[in-house]
C-alpha cells in the first residue's frame, strides 16, 4: 500500500512539475521561436511546390506537409528531449533529484507530459495553419481521424523512450546536438518525408524501413492523403498494420533501453562528478549553470 501511495504521489508531482515547465516553455520566446520556425519553414516549402506527386492527382505540398507533420514528432522526440536531459543532467538537476523521494519518477512523468503537449500543440499548429494558408490536407473523416490519433500516440511511444535512453548516454550538451543532428537530417531525407520514398534506390528504402520516421510518415500520409495516394507508396498500399507493429516494436525497445540506462545515469551522479564536469566547462569558456 505504501508502495502504491508513493508512485501515486510521484505521478501527482510529476503532473505538477510538468504543467509548470510548460508555463515557462510558452513565456520562452527563443524556444518558442525555434518550435514556430519548424513550422514556416514546412509552409514555406509547401507553398514553393506547385506538381502532384507522379502517378497521382494528390498535390506534392500535402505530401511534404504530411511529411514534415512525422518529423516534427520525431524531432520533438530524437533531438529536443535527449538536449533537455542533458543540459538538465548538466546543471545538477539528476544529482538533486537522487535525494527526493520518488524524485526521478516525478521528473520523467513531468518530461512525458512536456514533450508530448509539445509534439502535439505543435502537429496541430502546422496541420490547422497549412490548411488556412496553403491548402494543406487534413483528414476527411472519422476513421482518418481515428488513423491520425494512433498514429501520432503510437509514434510518440515509439521516440520519446528512445530519446530518453540517448538523453541518458551523450556526453554533454555542446556535443549533443551535433551527435544527433547528422543521422536525425540523414533519416529525413531517407524516409520518404520531403518526396515520394519510391524516388529512392530500393537499398535506401529497405534501410529507411528500419527506423520508425519512415513508418510515421506513412502512418500520417494514410489519414491525410486521399485513398488514391497510397499508389505512391513502396508496396502500393498504407500497410497500416505493418505501421503499428514497427511503431509499438521500437516503443518496447526504447522503454527496455531508456529505463536501465536513466537509472544507470542517476547512480553515476555525485558532487564531485558534477563539480568536475563544471569545472572542464569553465576551462573551454562554456558558460557554468
Amino acid at each position: 500500500m505504501a508502495d502504491r501511495t508513493s508512485r501515486t504521489n510521484s505521478r501527482r508531482a510529476g503532473l505538477q512539475r510538468g504543467g509548470i515547465e510548460l508555463r515557462h516553455l510558452l513565456r520562452n520566446g527563443k524556444e518558442m521561436s525555434g518550435h514556430l520556425t519548424n513550422v514556416v519553414v514546412a509552409l514555406l516549402v509547401a507553398a514553393y511546390l506547385s506538381d502532384d506527386v507522379p502517378g497521382t492527382r494528390t498535390p506534392m505540398s500535402h505530401l511534404v506537409l504530411a511529411g514534415f507533420a512525422a518529423y516534427l514528432l520525431f524531432q520533438v522526440g530524437l533531438i529536443n528531449l535527449p538536449q533537455i536531459l542533458v543540459t538538465e543532467r548538466e546543471e545538477g538537476t539528476l544529482l538533486r533529484l537522487r535525494a527526493t523521494p520518488g524524485g526521478i519518477t516525478a521528473y520523467l512523468v513531468a518530461k512525458c507530459l512536456l514533450v508530448v503537449v509539445l509534439a502535439v500543440g505543435t502537429l496541430a499548429l502546422l496541420l490547422a495553419a497549412g490548411a488556412l494558408l496553403v491548402d494543406g490536407p487534413l483528414p476527411h473523416g472519422p476513421g482518418d481521424w481515428l488513423t491520425l490519433l494512433w498514429v501520432t500516440a503510437l509514434g510518440l511511444l515509439a521516440v520519446v523512450p528512445l530519446g530518453a535512453a540517448i538523453g541518458a548516454v551523450l556526453p554533454n550538451p555542446r556535443e549533443a546536438l551535433a551527435l544527433i543532428m547528422l543521422p536525425t537530417m540523414g533519416l529525413l531525407l531517407t524516409s520518404g518525408t520531403v518526396y515520394p520514398i519510391t524516388a529512392l534506390p530500393v537499398p535506401v528504402q529497405q534501410v529507411a524501413a528500419v527506423f520508425p520516421l519512415k513508418w510515421m510518415a506513412q502512418g500520417l500520409r494514410s489519414a491525410l492523403l486521399p485513398d488514391s495516394a497510397r499508389t505512391a507508396e513502396a508496396a502500393g498500399s498504407w500497410e497500416l498494420p505493418m505501421v503499428a507493429l514497427v511503431l509499438a516494436a521500437w516503443a518496447v525497445f526504447g522503454f527496455l533501453l531508456a529505463v536501465p540506462l536513466l537509472r544507470r545515469a542517476a547512480r553515476r551522479e555525485s558532487g564531485s562528478r558534477l563539480t568536475a564536469r563544471q569545472r572542464k566547462a569553465a576551462q573551454s569558456g562554456a558558460p557554468v549553470a
